[in-house]
C-alpha cells in the first residue's frame, strides 16, 4: 500500500448519511466524521433539552472470549472486571508498566466468558496490541472487532421516549453502565445505558449493514420529540461540561489515574497481580501525602476561550495548563478543564488567570463538572 493510499481517511457505514445531511466532516485519530450538521451551539442545547443522534463508528471495539477472560482482563487492567455481572459495564483503564495512561475504556461484560473491551479511536490498536501481549499464557482469545460494529448514540432526556417506540427490551429495568442484546427498529442490537454528555442516554452497538436503516428508524421515531443529528463537535462540549476526561488531554501517557484524580478506577483489592500495580502504589501513595497538579474547572470572567496549552497563571507565576477550553453553551461563559498546582486547586481561589497570548484573563476556580443533570 503506497502512503498516499494509507493517508485516505477511515469511513464509517455512515458516510453516505452524513453527507446528504450536508454535514462538515473532519478527519479524527484516521476516521472522516462529522464535525457539525449546523450549528454546533443548537445541537448540544439539543442533546441537553432534547435529543441529539450521533454516529460513534471510530470507536474500537476488542472482544475477549474464553474460560480465562476474566483473569486475563484483571492483570491487563486496573479495574476488577472479574466482579462485574453479566450485562453491566465498567469504566476502567489500561495502564504501562510505569502507571502512566494508555488509553480510557469501557468493558461491557456481555457473557460469562465475553467481554467487549470499546477504545477509544486513536488507541485501539495500541489497546488491542497490549491486550495481546499480555494474554500470554491466558486461556483466552484477544479479537479484533472494529470491523464488526457499528455504534450510534441517542442522547438526551427525550432518548428513552424515543428507544422505546422502536424496542420492545427492558429500558426502564437497564441501569446507567448496563447493557443487553435487543432488537431496535428490527434490527439486533446491544443496548447500552451509556455515553459521554452528562446526559441520560443510550449507545446502539450493530452490524455495519444495519447502520443506516437504523439511523433513519431513529431520525423518524425522533422527529416529534426534536431530535437532532449531531457530530464532534457538541460531544466535545457536552463531555466538557459534564467533567469527563478526554484521552490526550486530561489523560496522557505521562499521567497515572491518580494524577488525574481517577485513583477509584484501580482497584488494588483484586485477586492477583496487574500491569502498572506496583507504579501505580507508589503514584496512590505520593497523591495522599503531597498531591501533584489537581484537575479543576475554570470559568472565565470574560469572553475569550482558553486552548488546550495555554498556561494558567497566579500571582505572576505559572500553576498550570489548560487541558480543554471551549464557549459553554449552557453556561453562556467560556470554559476550561485544567491541572494546576494542589495549592491553587480548591474553588474560589482568588487571582487566577489564563494568560490568553500574552494577555492574563481572570477565571474563576471551581469544582468539576460544571453541568450535573436532574434526575
Amino acid at each position: 500500500m503506497s502512503s498516499t493510499e494509507s493517508a485516505e481517511p477511515r469511513r464509517t457505514a455512515l458516510d453516505a448519511v452524513h453527507r446528504a445531511l450536508g454535514a462538515t466532516m473532519t478527519d479524527f485519530a484516521g476516521w472522516d466524521m462529522p464535525l457539525r450538521y449546523g450549528s454546533e451551539r443548537d445541537e448540544h442545547r439539543a442533546v441537553r433539552t432534547r435529543a441529539g443522534l450521533f454516529d460513534l463508528s471510530h470507536m474500537g471495539e476488542i472482544t475477549v472470549t474464553g474460560p480465562q477472560a476474566a483473569a486475563l482482563l484483571d492483570f491487563a487492567l486496573v479495574g476488577d472486571l472479574g466482579g462485574v455481572g453479566v450485562g453491566r459495564a465498567r469504566y476502567t483503564m489500561i495502564c504501562r508498566a510505569d502507571g502512566g495512561i494508555l488509553d480510557d475504556l469501557i468493558v461491557y461484560r456481555l457473557a460469562e466468558t465475553t467481554y467487549m473491551v470499546v477504545a477509544n479511536a486513536a488507541n485501539a490498536q495500541v489497546v488491542l496490541d497490549a491486550l495481546t501481549e499480555r494474554a500470554a499464557g491466558f486461556d483466552a482469545e484477544v479479537r479484533d472487532d472494529r470491523e464488526a460494529y457499528a455504534l450510534l448514540a441517542v442522547q438526551g432526556p427525550e432518548s428513552p421516549g424515543i428507544l422505546k417506540s422502536l424496542t420492545d427490551a427492558d429500558l426502564d429495568g437497564l441501569k446507567y453502565y448496563a447493557g443487553l442484546p435487543g432488537t431496535v427498529a428490527g434490527v439486533s442490537a446491544l443496548i447500552a445505558r451509556t455515553g459521554y454528555t452528562g446526559e441520560d442516554g443510550f449507545e446502539l452497538f450493530v452490524a455495519p449493514d444495519d447502520a443506516e436503516p437504523l439511523w433513519r428508524a431513529l431520525t423518524e421515531a425522533g422527529r416529534d420529540a426534536g431530535l437532532v443529528p449531531c457530530g464532534l463537535s457538541c460531544r466535545d462540549t457536552l463531555r466538557l461540561e459534564a467533567g469527563m476526561p478526554l484521552y490526550g488531554h486530561e489523560l496522557s501517557t505521562s499521567l497515572t489515574p491518580f494524577d488525574a484524580g481517577l485513583g477509584r478506577v484501580v482497584r488494588f483489592g483484586k485477586e492477583g497481580d496487574f500491569v502498572g500495580r506496583e507504579a501505580l502504589a507508589e503514584a496512590a501513595a505520593r497523591a495522599e501525602q503531597n498531591p501533584p497538579r489537581v484537575l479543576v474547572g475554570l470559568v472565565a470572567e470574560g469572553r475569550r476561550v482558553p486552548r488546550a496549552g495555554y498556561p494558567v497563571v497566579a500571582g505572576g507565576q505559572v500553576i498550570g495548563e489548560v487541558t480543554s477550553g471551549a464557549p459553554s453553551p449552557t453556561l453562556g461563559k467560556p470554559i476550561a478543564m485544567a491541572y494546576v498546582d494542589a495549592a491553587h486547586a480548591a474553588a474560589g481561589t482568588p487571582g487566577v488567570a489564563v494568560d490568553i497570548r500574552g494577555t492574563h484573563e481572570p477565571y474563576e476556580v471551581v469544582a468539576l463538572p460544571f453541568y450535573k443533570r436532574r434526575k
